[in-house]
């Protein structure tokens, strides 16, 4: 995993080999964020990295220059794992939350500029994620949500779809 640009720019970092997520390639997260550096400001915006897994999504947006990142994982070995990276690079505006993603979702009271959410493919519950997301109002009225997903999802029939991309066997869906 590498860190593509920013203040961080070429930073190589190794997740354990017990990790269960799977990171979002290089080539599909240089693909999203070729498209994201034309179509948002990245300084001083509120992000949540939902499914934060290794946290590579995370740390690109503080690399960027994001205010503040919420990374939420489940997962205690992923969690520990971004904890130590933003340790090592000196980040102290990146909070990692521990649990469940839905249960996040509901219990928070705060909109964000941009949202990131990668769960795992298999997930029952992916094709809710926009509807939860918005009907949570946890994006501010100009800002921007990400779902990464498989080819088998199709978002373009959502009322808040704006794009889809593909990088491999990794897809993009974007929402406004």
């Amino acid at each position: 995993m590498r860190i593509i640009s920013g203040t961080y720019k070429g930073r190589r970092l190794e997740p354990p080999k017990n990790i269960t997520a799977r990171p979002t390639t290089d080539f599909a997260k240089e693909g999203l964020f070729n498209l994201l550096q034309n179509r948002i400001d990245f300084e001083d915006i509120e992000m949540l990295d939902l499914f934060a897994g290794t946290g590579s999504i995370g740390i690109e947006f503080v690399s960027r220059g994001a205010r503040e990142v919420t990374s939420v994982e489940l997962a205690h070995t992923q969690q520990n794992y971004i904890i130590s990276v933003c340790k090592q690079l000196g980040i102290s505006n990146l909070t990692v939350v521990r649990g469940d993603v839905f249960k996040f979702i509901t219990a928070n009271r705060v909109s964000y500029d941009f949202i990131y959410a990668d769960p795992p493919y298999q997930l029952p519950a992916l094709s809710t994620l926009p509807d939860v997301i918005f009907s949570n109002n946890m994006l501010k009225p100009s800002g921007m949500f990400v779902l990464e997903h498989s080819k088998a999802n199709d978002f373009s029939g959502h009322p808040h779809f704006v794009d889809h991309r593909s990088y491999g066997n990794v897809h993009f869906s974007f929402f406004q």
